[in-house]
């Protein structure tokens, strides 16, 4: 003997799945579902057995559909990984507030750090950008809040923008070397960390 009732919950489950996930016709859940309904014409005629559903079943799906359909619809840049847009965007605020170039920006934190806020130097050096804790202070900013510690940086590049007047080498020079480095060599120091720091920025940034 088929148990009717049973049968009828695997039923409205596979309608529930198929309802909440757009599946077609034809899928083998729904020639089983067919197959269910012959056997139980067979077995005993019609079934007037009631079934309820799970309790909040119908709610929740048509909650997930809204909230489906209420997400915003952001705006990606396809250049950086889906893991890096938060910082896309913290480096575009930045950018706008201090008035740097975002590429330029965004070429020091991945040359800094890749983006990787939980990155920490052997020096002490703090976060995407890579702060010391001292001119992070100077900034006013907490180098281990990613946003404050992007913020810092664009803030420290103007300065070191402005220094140099708007030379972009020499700025850049100084972000890894400091500007009184920068200043007594009358450009970039004869650092071999600092020389290939300015490169890969500089070939990321061009």
């Amino acid at each position: 003997m088929i148990d009717i009732t049973g049968v009828r919950h695997i039923q409205e489950r596979i309608a529930q799945l198929q309802e909440q996930f757009g599946m077609p016709g034809n899928v083998p859940g729904m020639e089983f579902s067919k197959t269910l309904d012959k056997a139980i014409q067979k077995a005993g005629g019609t079934d007037k057995t009631q079934v309820v559903p799970a309790a909040g079943n119908a709610s929740k799906t048509g909650q997930a559909q809204s909230a489906k359909s209420a997400l915003p619809a952001y705006s990606v840049n396809a250049s950086l990984p889906l893991a890096d847009q938060s910082l896309s965007g913290l480096i575009g605020e930045a950018s706008k507030k201090y008035k740097v170039d975002p590429k330029l920006l965004s070429a020091i934190a991945e040359v800094e750090s890749g983006g990787n806020q939980n990155e920490t130097s052997s020096a002490g050096a703090v976060g995407v950008m890579q702060l010391m804790p001292d001119t992070a202070a100077s900034l006013g900013v907490n180098p281990y809040d990613k946003q404050q510690n992007v913020e810092g940086g664009a803030k420290y590049l103007r300065q070191m923008l402005d220094t140099f007047g708007g030379d972009v080498t020499k700025a850049v020079a100084a972000y890894n070397a400091g500007p009184q480095a920068v200043k007594d060599y009358g450009g970039i120091p004869p650092y071999k960390e600092t020389q290939n720091y300015v490169n890969k920025v500089l070939d990321i940034y061009r």
